[in-house]
């Protein structure tokens, strides 16, 4: 049986989000106690998504950019290029904790990688994410299905942020959002994914972890003991 302490990260780069939100909701609904637990790291062309008990007030004016309606947690939010973004497959009955805990240690794993650029972050009681002077610089939007976790975090590295004026932020009306770039102008989603990577690792206990740099998303090995 796959331990608690393996985990497979794929580097994804720029992938659609409906094919991708449909490979995570197959993922899940396919793999075994046997399946090692996967994090993609990825970025999306422009692109609103929707929580499922998103309000739809909440998106002002989106223009030519496609709103998906999703099954995750939370409100509106907005992914494009610059961004990174990490999709948590795990099983949280063999981790052995609930969705607290692992909002805790995403939250947890941003601000130390931002400490590593000397941006001083952290996260907010009333609301989920990670924020720096009260911009917000990474949300979080999860589903757990049959005890295991998919969605993830949003990470702004460097972007066009002008989009999230298009929207209420995560359901907030004018809430503010920053970016690494605007502390740390050689910031890039690869550099800063090369930061990230350790710190979830040692964050969640990983000691077994296989990176993979490919172009598309395979389903799941269905794996027997």
């Amino acid at each position: 049986m796959n331990s608690s302490t393996d985990i497979i990260i794929r580097q994804l780069g720029i992938q659609q989000y409906a094919a991708t939100f449909a490979r995570m909701q197959t993922f899940t609904l396919t793999r075994t106690e046997n399946t090692t637990d996967e994090i993609w790291l990825l970025e999306h062309p422009p692109v609103f998504t929707q929580g499922q008990a998103g309000k739809p007030e909440h998106v002002l004016n989106p223009g030519n950019i496609p709103v998906v309606q999703t099954d995750r947690g939370g409100q509106v939010t907005y992914h494009g290029p610059g961004q990174l973004v990490a999709y948590f497959m795990l099983d949280l009955r063999r981790l052995g904790f609930g969705i607290r805990r692992l909002v805790t240690l995403l939250e947890n794993s941003v601000v130390a990688t931002l400490a590593e650029y000397g941006i001083h972050a952290a996260p907010r009681a009333d609301a989920p994410g990670v924020y720096v002077d009260g911009a917000k610089i990474c949300s979080i939007g999860l589903r757990v299905r049959q005890g295991c976790s998919y969605h993830g975090i949003a990470f702004n590295v460097n972007m066009d942020l002008s989009p999230f004026q298009r929207i209420n932020p995560c359901g907030y009306k004018n809430l503010q959002v920053t970016q690494v770039h605007d502390f740390s102008p050689d910031a890039t989603v690869a550099t800063v994914a090369g930061h990230l990577i350790p710190n979830l690792c040692q964050h969640f206990g990983y000691t077994n972890c296989n990176i993979i740099k490919e172009v598309e998303i395979h389903e799941p090995e269905l794996t027997t003991a």
